[in-house]
């Protein structure tokens, strides 16, 4: 049997943290929302693409652990061109490692 490995992802959101277990080469959008943690700011749950990459809604900072993720797509560096190197699309996010993440760094 092939054992899949599992990474720890701190999630913070407001005054509040929470622990999450992920797979390797997990959706980060898809993990935080299936361990009911809300990506979205108001506008966002109006008009998210569905984690297509495609709006930019589903911001969050990488504050520890950013090189245990894939590096940034082309289409993230088109729509965070202006923001921290540290932002990312959770839809475009894969964990690779343990990292503590910030949900709406924007708000």
């Amino acid at each position: 049997t092939t054992s899949r490995k599992t990474h720890t992802v701190t999630v913070r959101f407001g005054k509040k943290e929470k622990l999450i277990e992920v797979d390797t080469d997990a959706d980060l959008r898809k993990s935080l929302l299936a361990n009911g943690i809300d990506v979205y700011t108001l506008g966002g749950k109006l008009r998210n693409c569905g984690g297509g990459g495609q709006c930019g809604t589903c911001l969050v900072a990488i504050d520890e652990g950013f090189y245990r993720t894939n590096p940034r797509t082309a289409r993230e560096d088109h729509l965070l061109y202006d923001k921290p190197d540290e932002w990312r699309l959770a839809c475009r996010t894969r964990v690779n490692g343990d990292i503590t993440v910030r949900t709406k760094p924007q708000a």
